[in-house]
């Protein structure tokens, strides 16, 4: 059907919600296309778009549709239960109750979180509860305007593709998304099909994060400043904090406040650095030694720690995670010869340097935090590995698989007594990170992005990305090239043109293997509009990694930006 015919089919809907209708009205041909030409796709993230009315636009309809094939796929696994949390956001509570309305319906009970909880507390209620499935609605650290719906599975992980596929099969066999079928909330509870959770599960998530601390070798003094950005951690964070101990901790009362439109922040997203602004000024007055902020959904953290000049400098994701690696590595005595510690193939290469002076071994995963979660679950099946630690460059990190993706709540704790340990031993964070340099090398990471709205921009990310996997040049930023990745036709080419195959699932990635442990990838986001490019690169100091860097991206932007 063409998506005349389906915005026809909407608009000829007796019972089309009325605010829906009326911002038909107001929507011109292009952005009318742009609303009804395809349905929303699951990426890394789940089913994430704008608001508003379309099947390419999260609305209570393509909800209703998705909740339906999660219904679906829960009754072919014979599952009888599903937990459901929200953020913040537009409509995130409506939408938290019509998944709940329609799996009601399919007699499949819901719990549900009365209030705000983060993503990772999502996946520990799941577990918890023995739940056959669950959902988070969030668009974690998107714009205003977006919305999303995160499924996962009965081990609290995101749906992987084998699983995704099977309920994307069952949400398309859905024969309108605008007659899906609910039951009312009052029914549902008088038939005992929806149960209110909160209490009982915050308590045993909290204990269960405590359990996460290797040492308590740690000064409790340690000055923190925390700001939830206006998500879901304004509780859980600080209440953690206070049961290790932690007596000097001062919240960002603005960002404290739950709030749609992000309102004191240009984006809700700690990988930003202006969204630490506020922090830095509460930071400056306390006399804080660590800056800690969340997004929206709890499930990303970032950190914020004074330089010798006292001005405060945003740690990446992968500086954090080489730090916290290292920490966890070197301080617990417990975990066997056969730990693990699992990063994602656009994740820093330091960490796999890291890991092995510890005697431990790294697994590289697709970008998405599912693939991690899948691993975990793999390693308690085979007992041939035991998950050290799970992170992502993108602010997201995993220490105990309690919770089955990544964890801000556990990663703020982790954060504090590793800051809180160095401080002890006389060195802050920033000089932890600069032995760990001197020890490992200068690996340093950095990425572009190409944000293309609509079909047409879709495409040209496509024709973009096309045009790297054709390529074969001998150096890239002044380093030979010695391999290339390309994830879709799942094989490693040497430049002799040797073959190997690559074993990760099949996706719209190529990687280039450089010199010296360097490397460039390139991923259309599963999240968002945007092409994506990470690079990595390795010398024996700040200045020549830098400057690694900054041709590496010159080259590959211009080489991007004469696709038409």
């Amino acid at each position: 059907m063409s998506w005349k015919k389906t915005l026809e089919k909407w608009k000829n809907e007796e019972n089309l919600d009325e605010s829906l209708r009326e911002q038909l009205g107001m929507l011109d041909e292009e952005e009318l296309e742009d609303a009804f030409y395809k349905e929303l796709e699951f990426g890394t993230g789940g089913m994430r778009g704008k608001l508003g009315p379309g099947t390419n636009r999260m609305n209570v309809y393509t909800i209703r549709k998705a909740a339906q094939g999660l219904a679906d796929y829960v009754k072919a696994e014979h599952g009888e239960s599903i937990a459901i949390a929200y953020d913040n956001r537009y409509l995130s509570e409506t939408f938290a109750t019509e998944t709940a309305r329609v799996v009601g319906a399919n007699g499949i009970k819901a719990y549900v979180f009365s209030s705000l909880r983060p993503t990772p507390e999502l996946s520990f209620a799941v577990r918890y509860l023995q739940a056959t499935a669950g959902v988070v609605i969030t668009a974690s650290h998107n714009p205003p305007e977006y919305n999303g719906f995160k499924a996962y599975n009965e081990d609290g992980g995101q749906l992987p593709p084998e699983e995704a596929e099977k309920m994307i099969d069952l949400v398309e066999q859905v024969e309108s998304e605008l007659h899906v079928n609910t039951e009312e909330v009052a029914v549902l509870e008088k038939k005992g099909l929806l149960e209110w959770i909160d209490d009982e599960v915050d308590r045993a998530y909290l204990e269960a994060v405590q359990g996460i601390r290797i040492s308590d070798e740690t000064d409790k003094d340690l000055a923190i400043v925390f700001t939830p950005l206006h998500g879901t951690a304004h509780m859980l964070v600080p209440a953690s904090l206070k049961e290790a101990g932690y007596r000097n901790v001062s919240l960002v009362e603005e960002q404290a406040i739950p709030d749609p439109e992000f309102s004191t922040v240009a984006s809700p997203n700690p990988e930003e650095h202006q969204a630490f602004a506020m922090a830095i000024e509460k930071g400056k007055e306390t006399g804080a030694e660590l800056l800690i902020a969340t997004d929206p959904d709890a499930d990303r953290v970032g950190l914020a720690v004074p330089g010798e000049d006292g001005e405060y400098q945003v740690l990446s994701g992968n500086q954090t995670g080489a730090l916290m690696l290292d920490y966890i590595l070197s301080q617990n005595g417990n975990l066997p010869e056969n730990k693990t510690v699992i990063k994602t193939i656009v994740t820093s290469e330091m960490g796999r340097t890291i890991a092995s002076k510890y005697g431990a071994r790294t697994l590289d995963t697709l970008t998405g935090f599912k693939y991690i979660g899948e691993k975990i679950k793999e390693f308690e099946e085979s007992k041939e590995a035991t998950f050290a630690f799970g992170y992502e460059e993108s602010y997201g990190y995993l220490i105990e698989g309690f919770v089955r993706d990544k964890d801000a709540v556990q990663a703020a704790l982790i954060a504090a007594d590793m800051a809180g340990f160095w401080k002890k031993k006389g060195f802050t964070l920033l000089e932890a990170l600069e032995e760990l340099y001197k020890e490992h090398g200068y690996y340093m990471e950095e990425m572009d992005s190409l944000k293309l709205e609509g079909r047409a921009g879709t495409e040209k990310i496509s024709r973009i990305v096309d045009r790297f996997r054709q390529m074969r040049p001998e150096t890239y930023g002044g380093l030979a090239v010695q391999a290339i990745e390309d994830y879709q036709s799942s094989e490693k080419t040497y430049l002799d043109g040797t073959k190997e195959a690559i074993s990760l699932p099949k996706s719209n990635v190529v990687k280039f293997l450089l010199a010296d442990d360097s490397w460039f990838c390139l991923r259309p986001s599963g999240t968002e509009p945007k092409l994506k490019c990470y690079y990595g690169v390795k010398s024996d100091s700040r200045e020549k990694s830098k400057a690694l860097l900054e041709q590496l991206s010159k080259e590959v932007t211009e080489e991007w930006s004469i696709v038409k």
